[in-house]
């Protein structure tokens, strides 16, 4: 397979946030190649156990070679990070210290043929995190009506010809299958033209992938998830790489971290509640100028941090 997994961004970063117990039990929901796996095994004490999850076996094979030294404190187990909630109880982890996501796609991933993640290579239209998940891109662009896929290409890339692209589609289609990533490129830049398709490309290849592998929601159940094994003081570390995710996690945080839930309208009153999460990054941490350099996928990385509050015996005010 071409290419490798990227190195892994925000390293320092990821290990000041997430470290606060070298005994306790961390999770790498996105393990990847295992780069930040490695990294906190590597400071773990002898006691500390690692449990890296990814739901492409190809990820879960390199990191096994990764963390061969590692093995007696590591177990790898192939999911979705969506599914926390059964992976975690199977794996006989009640309690964690510490979960990092870094969401996204690696560059193994964009480069390998099979998995039609990028329009920099003509292959097959897949997109699938998980290989046997049950639709590929090709189902999606192939099948979805034309405003089903004007609301995800604008709801998921941002792309403003959204509607154009999604009829160009249609009416390729009709013709004959649009059966490859070079065959979709080119009717997207039918639409936008030679001169300025590459960031529509991107836009509207971020926008099919997401649907393919239901990121968002998954990111959403995830967190949500977590709070439910993370021991108090225990941190979530999210390495978000577009705004709609970055989002999500900035909501999920702020939420979490209220002390008020407010009214729905102006005659209900705000409800008094004991915060979650205490949030550890003001604003995201991000790249400086020679992490950028040496590492070019790191300049969209953003990073945010929150801590696990312990509300034990702690009354309402």
């Amino acid at each position: 397979m071409a290419g490798s997994y990227h190195t892994p961004v925000l390293l320092p970063e990821v290990l000041n946030f997430l470290l606060t117990n070298l005994n306790g039990i961390y999770v790498d929901a996105t393990l990847g190649g295992g780069g930040h796996a490695e990294a906190v095994l590597e400071r773990l004490a002898p006691e500390g156990r690692l449990l890296g999850i990814d739901a492409d076996p190809d990820a879960l094979a390199a990191a096994a070679e990764r963390l061969r030294r590692f093995k007696t404190q590591t177990t790898l187990v192939r999911g979705n990070f969506g599914r926390l909630s059964r992976i975690l109880p199977e794996s006989d982890t009640e309690r964690i210290a510490g979960v990092l996501f870094d969401f996204g796609v690696s560059s193994r991933q964009l480069d390998d043929a099979v998995k039609g993640f990028s329009y920099r290579t003509d292959s097959r239209l897949d997109m699938r995190m998980d290989p046997d998940a049950p639709h590929d891109a090709y189902f999606l662009v192939n099948t979805y009506p034309v405003d089903q896929l004007s609301e995800i290409l604008w709801t998921y890339g941002e792309e403003r010809e959204s509607r154009r692209i999604a009829k160009a589609i249609e009416s390729a289609r009709q013709r004959s299958p649009i059966e490859t990533t070079g065959d979709l490129s080119r009717i997207v830049e039918s639409v936008i033209g030679r001169g300025n398709v590459t960031k529509s490309l991107a836009r509207v290849f971020q926008a099919l992938r997401i649907e393919v592998n239901n990121e968002l929601d998954q990111i959403k159940r995830a967190l949500q998830d977590v709070m439910d094994f993370l021991e108090p003081g225990g941190r979530i570390v999210a390495i978000s790489y577009h705004s709609l995710e970055d989002k999500i996690v900035k909501d999920f945080f702020a939420q979490e971290a209220a002390r008020i839930i407010p009214g729905r309208h102006k005659l209900e009153a705000d409800v008094p509640r004991q915060p979650r999460l205490s949030v550890l990054t003001k604003s995201p941490v991000q790249a400086d100028r020679d992490e950028i350099t040496a590492n070019p996928r790191a300049r969209s990385a953003k990073l945010r941090a929150a801590e696990r509050v312990d509300n034990t015996d702690r009354p309402q005010s």
